[in-house]
Parts: structure tokens; sequence; C-alpha cells
């Protein structure tokens, strides 16, 4: 019995020492929807509430309801800036990594592209984070599955 109980404790300290390995990768495998051949989310509930929250309050007044957009967020105004684009998976958001949707947010859009205000400083990464959770609960599941393996398989 003790012998079990030792070699099961060296396996989980060898795959926690490995987190990044393949090995470690292939248990860590996304769930497959067998209906749709899709990615299956595994978004935090509470974590998409509290993103809604921050987004309805600082977000929505340029993005619109539930990351709409504006309209002819395509074409730029007359002062050569971009109207602030949809969130909900009908633009590109969902073309860029976690990682460069939170230094948008943090750091807003290059003057000469956009708008967009840096957040840094005023929403807590945490904020960032719920809100780019809130974000990804939109996207049609084909969207999400797509960026999916695009970014966070490819980690």
């Amino acid at each position: 019995m003790t012998r079990f109980f030792f070699l099961i404790l060296g396996i989980i300290l060898f795959l926690t020492a490995c987190k990044d390995s393949a090995i470690v990768g292939a248990f860590l495998q996304p769930a497959i929807n067998p209906k749709t051949g899709l990615i299956e989310r595994k978004l935090d509930q509470a974590q998409i509430e509290r993103g809604e929250r921050i987004y309805t309050s600082h977000c929505e007044g340029c993005h619109g309801a539930n990351g709409a957009g504006t309209p002819d967020w395509r074409k730029p105004n007359a002062d050569g800036k971009y109207p602030p684009p949809p969130l909900d998976g009908t633009a590109h958001a969902w073309h860029h990594s976690t990682e460069v949707l939170k230094k948008t947010i943090l750091k807003g859009t290059p003057p000469e592209m956009g708008s967009m205000p840096a957040w840094e400083g005023k929403l807590t990464e945490q904020q960032v984070d719920d809100v780019i959770v809130w974000i990804k609960s939109l996207w049609p599941d084909e969207i999400y599955d797509v960026w999916f393996k695009n970014f966070e398989g490819k980690s």
C-alpha cells in the first residue's frame, strides 16, 4: 500500500513539474462536443456576470449593448480613426489572443487608429480579465472554436 501511495505521489509530482509538457497537455485537452465537434467552453459563470457589469458601466457607451459595436465600424471617421468594432464575434476581436485583448484594453488603441482609451489604473487586471471572459461568452460556438484552436490550444 505504501509503495502504491509513493508511486501515485511520484506521478503527480512528475506531472506537476512538467505542466507545460506534451505529456500533461494530453491530459488537459479541451472537451469536444460530440454533436457539433466543437470545443466546449469552460467559462466561469461568476466571471461572466462580473465582466458584463463592468462592460455595461465602462464599455457599452462605445461598443454598444451586448458588444454589437457601431455601424460602419470598418470605415474610418472624418478624423481618420476607426469607430469601436463589435466584440460579439462579428468583427475581429476573436482574431487576437487573450494577451492582445488585455493589452488593448489596458493601453488603448494607437491614437492614429482609434479612440479606445487606456483603462490601466482605472480597471484592475481582474476586472479586465472578467470583461474578456464576458466578451468570449458572446462569441458563437464556431468562432470560439477557431479562436481557441488558434490561440489557447497552442499554449
